[in-house]
């Protein structure tokens, strides 16, 4: 979720009912170095509490110390062991340690011991299908002192495709007495409530099912707790959403890095309407608030 969990995304969701909001993930290393870039990611607010901020890295010392850094503005630290980008697992960090669970243990056990708040751990299911892993390092997480783990049902080499494995989650949830948070492929109404209902799982974790769609976190509660469907968001609705993620993300950046970081954002928003593609192209030459506003006002008034 690496740019794109920023403060404003965080506040938008936080406010159609996510119950917890994560950071992108932290460098450890770089907050290590006082990297101003990185502690910029700590901006955080009392509306979007509570909040976990999310750290990662490969060295017990450096992780420990980020975890000490991020307590003072975090209610919860989560180490990611799940990532599985190139440019994280390169350096041993991410779900690179799935392959080392005595390294993985050292880190979990140092950032435990210097952080002043609960610990989580993120985790995918193993390396690759010949190194299903989740079972052992929820086990090893728990004796660690780890307060919660959360798996994504699938493994590093599979990254995103195929279908989340639901019965690698439900193991998990079976092996440790620590609450478990079920991830991957939770994109609407019927996903969430099978996650619950196969895996066993405490809580969900919503990932890329929430880009462009921050209200999926209110039509899941209000699913869950009536069986029932909200209306589908109108266009009107969804603009004014739009309007306010602008507005949110100007308030915190300088006008033409929030531009340019929206845009990926507004293509999500629009993706699957009426000529959006063409719509995306335009967009994205756009560096300027007023111009981006009339553009997506026109657009939604052809819709």
């Amino acid at each position: 979720m690496a740019g794109i969990t920023d403060y404003a995304f965080r506040k938008l969701c936080k406010e159609f009912g996510a119950g917890l909001v994560c950071t992108e993930m932290c460098s450890s290393r770089a907050i290590f170095h006082d990297d101003t870039k990185t502690k910029s990611l700590l901006r955080t607010s009392e509306e979007e509490k509570p909040l976990s901020v999310q750290i990662f890295g490969s060295e017990e010392e450096v992780m420990g110390y980020a975890a000490e850094y991020v307590s003072k503005v975090a209610d919860i630290v989560d180490i990611n062991m799940g990532c599985p980008a190139p440019k994280v697992v390169k350096n041993g960090d991410g779900s690179r340690l799935l392959q080392d669970i005595n390294k993985a243990s050292n880190i979990i056990k140092e950032v435990v011991k210097k952080s002043k708040k609960p610990v989580t751990l993120k985790i995918r299911k193993g390396w690759d299908a010949n190194s299903i892993v989740a079972q052992d390092f929820a086990q090893m997480a728990e004796q660690m002192g780890v307060s919660a783990i959360t798996i994504h049902g699938r493994t590093r080499a599979e990254y995103y495709s195929g279908k989340v494995d639901l019965e690698i989650i439900k193991k998990v949830k079976q092996s440790v007495k620590i609450p478990v948070i079920g991830n991957g492929d939770i994109i609407n109404e019927e996903t969430a409530l099978k996650m619950f209902e196969e895996t066993g799982v405490d809580g969900i974790m919503i990932g890329r099912g929430s880009f462009g769609n921050p209200w999926i976190f209110k039509r899941i509660i209000y699913y869950l707790q009536t069986g029932e469907k909200l209306e589908e968001i109108s266009p009107k609705e969804k603009l004014r959403i739009i309007k306010k993620h602008i507005e949110y993300e100007l308030k915190e950046k300088p006008e033409i890095v929030a531009i340019r970081e929206l845009r990926k954002q507004i293509s999500w928003y629009t993706k699957n309407l009426k000529n959006s593609s063409e719509f995306r192209n335009e967009i994205n030459k756009i560096e300027n608030k007023e111009e981006l506003i009339n553009k997506i006002e026109e657009y939604f008034k052809n819709i």
